[in-house]
């Protein structure tokens, strides 16, 4: 039987920062025939260069013949779960109503791409847990909703969503930009665009797939040099391992392949890598990005001003931010009288506590400041710590409550 291929694209792009955009080479035209889904923030027309978006310096646009099945407020984690499981009626009247209609027989490709905490992907309205995740994968197991399926995540603390919760026997093979731990980084500065085009996890991945043989690539060697690639973060594999090194690349992200793959020379290869190498974390492109405007930007600039308020506004938030994570952390144990603040604030430990996290990040969301913003869920692994050592959720929102009651609930930019 004809195994059919479905692709599911998640590019969500929370900030003006990085565009984690997906090759319309490799995918909007070369899996023409294939079944395919894309969930993005459409922001062409806020670009400098609006209705064109590209991923490398000099590149040509990627952006028109892609497929915009959700964008804007229908990115949502749920919209999200619905797509994979195939809920057409719970999709009926939002965005293009398309949902993954796969089966026991097709093969599944779903690309990730957004910021990320512990045990999170963040989404615009709201965030997905990896809870959830690995529920929603399992219900699709059950449901005969594939046949094998490939996972790509990019974003910071990305292993949090696999690790120890992916099992290894439900036909599954799935690479993520980082650790459990670690920032994913943000690559290819454009002076022009004033932005970072892209992160280098996908950035690599990509290049791979226009480079190489899908149909004889397989799985792990993109894994492989991917991981090789990707000098700033540690590329890591779950699940199914052995499926890896079984299955091709062409069996997921599309075999029909209209142009032979392009061999790069050396001379491009050594221009890609000097490129990568102002790859920054995740968290800081905003800071970054603000930074080098003001550093191009002539001494006797009108800009200059509006420029350096933006950073120390930016940079301002950043320390409240730091500042409330860490005060919840200290009134967590005023309550109980235990004090493993000091362990909590400097160590990171593995999440096993989902629902006490889910439970704390939420109440910081309602009372404190959206947890989407890119400084607090690089913090978040802190209130994961809370709920590792012990403390109920209650008792870390009622410390959420004592320390963000007396500012109210602040709205920052992300």
């Amino acid at each position: 039987m004809l195994v059919r291929q479905h692709i599911l694209l998640i590019v969500i792009i929370t900030i003006l920062g990085t565009i984690g955009y997906i090759s319309a080479d490799n995918f909007a035209v070369l899996v023409a025939g294939s079944n395919m889904v894309t969930i993005i923030i459409d922001i062409s027309r806020i670009n400098l260069t609006k209705g064109i978006i590209i991923n490398h310096p000099n590149g040509k646009d990627v952006y028109h013949g892609v497929p915009h099945d959700y964008t804007g407020k229908t990115v949502t984690p749920q919209n999200f779960i619905n797509v994979l499981l195939g809920n057409k009626d719970a999709m009926k009247g939002i965005g293009s109503g398309k949902v993954l209609q796969s089966g026991p027989d097709d093969n599944v490709f779903v690309y990730f791409t957004d910021h990320g905490a512990t045990g999170l992907v963040a989404f615009p309205n709201g965030v997905l847990y990896a809870k959830d995740l690995n529920k929603t994968i399992a219900q699709m197991y059950a449901n005969k909703k594939y046949k094998e399926m490939l996972i790509y995540i990019e974003s910071c603390e990305s292993g949090s969503m696999l690790n120890g919760l992916l099992r290894n026997s439900i036909n599954i093979y799935a690479t993520t930009a980082s650790n459990p731990e670690e920032s994913s980084y943000a690559c290819y500065y454009d002076s022009k665009r004033q932005t970072y085009l892209g992160d280098l996890y996908s950035v690599n991945w990509m290049e791979d797939s226009d480079a190489e043989d899908v149909t004889t690539e397989t799985l792990f060697k993109q894994f492989q040099i991917t991981k090789q690639e990707t000098t700033e973060s540690h590329v890591m594999q779950y699940g199914n391992l052995t499926l890896g090194t079984l299955r091709n690349v062409g069996k997921f992200q599309g075999e029909n392949m209209i142009n032979k793959p392009q061999s790069f020379s050396s001379f491009t290869d050594r221009l890609n890598a000097a490129l990568k190498r102002d790859a920054v974390p995740t968290e800081e492109v905003r800071t970054t990005i603000l930074s080098r405007r003001l550093a191009a930007l002539p001494a006797n600039s009108p800009e200059r001003d509006t420029v350096e308020r933006k950073l120390a506004e930016t940079i301002k938030q950043r320390k409240f931010i730091v500042s409330t994570i860490d005060l919840i952390a200290k009134k967590s144990f005023e309550v109980n009288g235990a004090n493993y603040y000091e362990l909590v604030t400097s160590k990171r430990m593995k999440l096993t506590q989902h629902d006490c996290y889910i439970s704390a990040t939420q109440h910081i969301h309602e009372k404190c400041f959206d947890i989407q913003n890119e400084y607090v869920l690089n913090k978040l692994w802190i209130v994961a710590n809370l709920c590792q050592i012990g403390l109920h959720d209650f008792t870390i929102n009622n410390a959420v409550d004592a320390v963000c009651n007396i500012y109210g609930r602040q709205n920052f930019e992300y």
